[in-house]
Order: C-alpha cells, then structure tokens, then sequence
C-alpha cells in the first residue's frame, strides 16, 4: 500500500469512525451473536494472495461488527468502563503510526520524559505525596503483580529474584473478600501461593475489617508466618467499597509490610478535592494504582502505578544485558526496569491528549457529572416500593435488585433477578452486569461512560422497572 492509497482509506475509515461515535448508541449495546458465529464466517486458511482493503474493511462492518459489545455505548453500565474519547482516538492513531517501542529512553526521549510529565501532573492533582514518582503500566493487574513481586523482594532483600525461595519464610499476602481476583492470580504467579492469600472479612458496607486484619497479622507472625503485603481497596470491583486506608496503613507501617493501595476505578475520583479524603494515610503505603483506561476517556490500555521507592522497583525488574547498555543508563528513567515487560507503548500521548483538551476544570466536570446520574438513580430506586439498594451508593455506581412486595424467599429472589438481568441485556438497550451481596443477585450499575447523559439514565431505569413489572406478572 503506498502513501496514496493509505491516505485514501484512512480518511474512509476516519469518516467511519466519527459516524460510529454519532451513532454508537443506535447499536444493541451487548452483542447479540451466539457463540461461534463469528468464527464461523471466518476462512480457515490465511488467505494466499493480497486481497483488496476494501472487501477487509466490508467484512470488518458485516463480519466483525455484529460481534462487538458497544464498551463507547452511553448505555453501557456493565462492570466498570473502558472509556474512549475523541482526543484519546486520535492521539492513538499517532502513537500507531509513529510505532515507538519505548522501553529505553534512548529508544524514544519524548515517549521517557512526556511519561516522567504526566506522571507528576496526575500525582500533583490527586493528592498523591509529592515525593511519589510513577510509571505507566498496561493494567492495573500487571501492576499489583509487580507491587507483590517487589515486596516479595524487598522482604527477602533481593535475594529471591537470585536465588529462589530456598530458606524463605512462608510469606502472607492480604486482602478482603471483596478485592479483586488479580490480587490471588499476582499471588500465584510470584510464586507466594494462592493457599497465602488470606481475605479479610468485611463490615455492613463492604469495607475491609481493620480490627480483624490486624488479629489475623497478628496470628499469622504467632505462627511463624511472614507477613509481605497488604492491598488495600479504593473502590472494590463489587460495591465499589472504600477500604479504611489510614487504619490499614497503621498496621502495615507497624509490622513494616508493604501496603498497596488498588483504586483502579475510583482513583479518577480523586481529581476531586472533596473524595481526596478517602486515601488519607497514604503517606504510609508503598504503592498505589489506578486506571486512566477506566473513568478518565483514555483508551484501554493506560494504567497509572505510582511508588515511594523507585529504587525499589528498580533493584527488583533490573536486567541489563550488553545489548541493553547505553551511555544515558544513570541518568535517565529507563521504565523498562519499572516493571515486567521490556517493551513498551507510548501511553503517555494519550494521557496528554485527555489532560489538555479538558482541562483539569473540564474532567472534573465529567466526574462530578456522572455522580450526580447515579445519585438521581439512587433517588428513584429509594422512592420505589419494589426496588432495593444493597449498599449505600458509592460515587457513581448504584447496587440494587428487585423485590417484589410479596417474595421472602431468598432462593427464589435470586433466581428473580438473574433472569431480570438477562432479560435487561437480551433487549440489547441497556448492559448491565451482576455482583452478589450478602446472598443477594444483585444488580450494579455503573453510571461513567464518556458521553452518557440524563435521558440514557431515565431511559435505563424506565426500561428496568418495565422489564422487572412484566417478569413479575409471570410469577
């Protein structure tokens, strides 16, 4: 293809694009396909001549589009959002073009110092402590398992990494019942062993019990355990529960175990001066995460790690073989030693992109946009006589379920409700997805897509008090 004919279809495809984004909510938001269907349509052999760009990109709106799940729906409130934005796309489509591999300052200054910038814009407007530094990593799983990974080294004085777990304590890995699966699955994976993860319960609003974790670590040094890392939830998967970080970060500042602090969704939040409050005692943890990708309009993949101690990461993912050396190693931040991976994308364009065109004034006018939505839900469920919120709402997300006025049975409440939630997706107009609470089928929904707007909130809840009347009428 040669510079003609690129700009040909990029701007067919560009025009494409921007008739998706006017249109995206036209699309049935879940995908309505039956597995295999895509599959099927596919050949099964690489084909052996060059095929026009044309009949791809036809086959990419029949073939590939009635396959997608709208995630850029205003009526997409499943699990958390992986939001897009205008300025986000286009500064992907540079970042795609340019093709940088950054994993060396020398392989790329601006993609090494743009990041270095944006880390500390971010840092200084959440209220992150100014002598924090941080790296861009591609989810928030891969940097929990290098958060679990460097205590593991930390504890064992870097020793591990050289020489295996060889006359190493058993360590202990910390967490309530509500945090995420990445938690076990980085536990796994640094070699601590999922039977050391230990979940701590919770109180009535789904937040970790500080008084039972200490016990527990308590315990657990007793009987001649060596505890390694507590993570911490701001905003856990579930309910969006905020863990008491200044109590945790008390007990972990005293038994002197690394504390990781997981807000990969509600971390956006803290652009507002008024949640700021909510990692008081911060200072006292080691490392914290939260997920641009999520409910800051940047394209999936963008996830914000920040440290106390670069050195520490550092001394824990250092591999300098001779092809690797140059003469600005000492002197510049080489992020491929931040983390797992060698090679890495230029993540920070799109932060940049976001940050600038918004404005700090103009992101937290989103932010604040989309708690106001789930408040006016929270309203609404709490004025109807067959609606229950589960918890409290928290931010911008909203759980609750169905009751009727004359159903008690636990069992068949909850059968209830999973086929409300069904029956919700299968109409493709709205998307939600499930968590259970306290036994309970519960619905979530999660109100933070770039452009959603009031009338997609009142159109959703008509849509759910109809669906769960006309389900009730069969019972």
């Amino acid at each position: 293809m040669n510079s003609k004919e690129f700009r040909q279809h990029a701007h067919q495809f560009v025009d494409w694009m921007a008739d998706y984004m006017d249109t995206v909510e036209s699309y049935p938001v879940k995908s309505q396909v039956q597995p295999g269907d895509i599959y099927k349509q596919i050949p099964n052999k690489l084909p052996k001549s060059a095929e026009e760009m044309d009949a791809i990109f036809e086959d990419f709106k029949n073939i590939i589009m009635p396959g997608v799940t709208h995630w850029q729906s205003p009526n997409y409130f499943a699990y958390f959002q992986a939001n897009s934005s205008p300025p986000s796309v286009l500064a992907e489509m540079l970042t795609a073009t340019l093709g940088i591999q950054g994993m060396k300052w020398v392989t790329s200054p601006a993609a090494a110092e743009l990041e270095e910038k944006m880390m500390e814009w971010l840092r200084d407007a959440m209220g992150i402590p100014s002598a924090w530094t941080g790296v861009i990593q591609d989810t928030a799983s891969t940097a929990t398992l290098a958060s679990i990974i460097t205590a593991r080294e930390r504890a064992s004085e870097y020793s591990i990494n050289e020489s295996g777990f060889d006359g190493q304590p058993k360590f202990r890995v910390y967490c309530s019942t509500q945090t995420h699966s990445s938690i076990e699955k980085g536990a796994k994976i640094a070699g601590i062993g999922s039977k050391n993860v230990v979940e701590i319960p919770t109180d009535d609003y789904m937040a970790m019990r500080a008084d039972v974790l200490r016990k527990t670590i308590e315990e657990d040094i007793a009987n001649g355990y060596h505890p390694l890392c507590i993570v911490a939830a701001i905003g856990t998967t579930g309910t969006l529960a905020i863990d008491p970080l200044r109590e945790i970060a008390d007990i972990a500042e005293q038994h002197k175990i690394w504390l990781h602090i997981d807000a990969a969704y509600a971390g956006s939040a803290l652009l507002l001066p008024e949640y700021q409050s909510i990692i008081e005692g911060i200072e006292k943890a080691d490392s914290f995460v939260f997920n641009p990708h999520k409910w800051l309009f940047t394209n999936f993949d963008c996830t914000v790690y920040f440290v106390k101690s670069p050195k520490a990461l550092v001394n824990t993912f250092s591999i300098l073989p001779e092809y690797l050396r140059t003469d600005t190693d000492g002197l510049v931040n080489n992020y491929c030693d931040w983390g797992i991976p060698l090679g890495r994308r230029f993540r920070s364009l799109k932060l940049w992109f976001v940050m600038r065109h918004y404005g700090l004034k103009g992101l937290q006018e989103k932010l604040r946009f989309h708690i106001d939505l789930a408040k006016w839900l929270e309203t609404e469920i709490k004025a109807s006589t067959d609606f229950k919120l589960i918890v409290p709402r928290s931010m911008n997300l909203v759980c609750f379920y169905y009751k009727p006025t004359d159903m008690d049975d636990m069992v068949e409440l909850y059968k209830l409700n999973e086929k409300l939630l069904h029956r919700l997706n299968a109409t493709g107009k709205i998307y939600l997805t499930h968590t259970t609470v306290y036994g309970v089928y519960t619905l979530r929904m999660s109100i933070g897509q770039t452009n959603v707007a009031q009338r997609h909130i009142e159109a959703a809840w008509e849509l759910i008090q109809r669906e769960a009347r006309a389900l009730g009428e069969l019972l």
